[in-house]
């Protein structure tokens, strides 16, 4: 294994650029292993600026994805099929179909992995393999103390991998929501329902500014809660309350049972 030590970010993406380029430019159909995570993009920033400069094509190559969310649509903004998209292939030329990554919406979860090993190895393996290392160490998803000889698998991220991740898709956010996010534990929706009050550094709810600081955790908890249920829906007044739920419920049960079970699901 040769270690390469260079200054900056964008070094390395030259150096690793440099040899996704060469095996391309050497092998026209390689098979490439792509990744997402802020450590490729240097990368992925080098070789578009090749390919742009009509020194490198992707037209014969192929790409699998390295990894994906369990349950997250392939079109949601950050799916990693979706990053991949709008990062990678469409500023490159791959053809359609070329790239592809584990299909995490499978009803069968474990099928899905096998059949995803199986088409690696039907494309002869991955030529190039692009990795990150992760802040506590972990390589494509894998977690200390994974095996080396695993394969495509379902994998529970560790609380530090989660926070990570969270950090790097919020950034649109700034500075203000991860300090909220420390402080009140809100979530990304109600960030956006509140982002409107929040302005370098300090929130205003009700006409009192509070700066994002540990020191005013609990007064931010409190005004969020309250700042909560004033945007909370207002209950519409044609909806049954307990007691006319009942009364429906018991109307319905003098008809029959399947009358009964079609109003719980109505009310409930």
């Amino acid at each position: 294994m040769e270690v390469v030590i260079v200054p900056d970010r964008s070094a390395g993406g030259a150096v690793a650029g440099g040899a996704i380029a060469a095996l391309v430019s050497r092998q026209p159909d390689a098979v490439l292993g792509l990744a997402t995570g802020s450590s490729p993009e240097p990368v992925y920033a080098d070789v578009v600026a090749r390919h742009h400069a009509g020194s490198l094509s992707f037209r014969q190559a192929r790409a699998f994805l390295l990894d994906e969310y369990v349950g997250l649509p392939p079109d949601h903004p950050q799916s990693y099929r979706a990053v991949i998209e709008r990062e990678v292939t469409s500023r490159l030329d791959f053809r359609s179909q070329s790239v592809r990554g584990p299909d995490g919406n499978a009803e069968d979860l474990l099928a899905a992995c096998v059949t995803y090993d199986a088409q690696i190895t039907a494309a002869g393996g991955v030529d190039l393999q692009l990795l990150g290392i992760g802040s506590d160490g972990h390589i494509g998803f894998n977690e200390p103390g994974s095996s080396l000889g695993s394969r495509t698998r379902l994998k529970t991220l560790t609380s530090r991998t989660r926070a990570d991740k969270v950090i790097r898709q919020l950034d649109e956010f700034g500075e203000s929501y991860f300090r909220l996010t420390e402080i009140a534990r809100i979530s990304p929706e109600t960030y956006r329902r509140i982002a409107g009050r929040v302005h370098g550094g300090i929130i205003e709810i009700d006409g009192r500014k509070l700066a994002l600081t540990h020191e005013n955790t609990f007064q931010i908890r409190a005004a969020i809660q309250t700042l909560r249920s004033k945007l909370r829906p207002q209950p519409n007044p044609n909806t049954p309350r307990r007691t006319e739920r009942r009364a429906a419920q018991q109307a319905a049960s003098a008809h029959g049972s399947d009358h009964q079970i079609e109003l719980a699901h109505v009310f409930d």
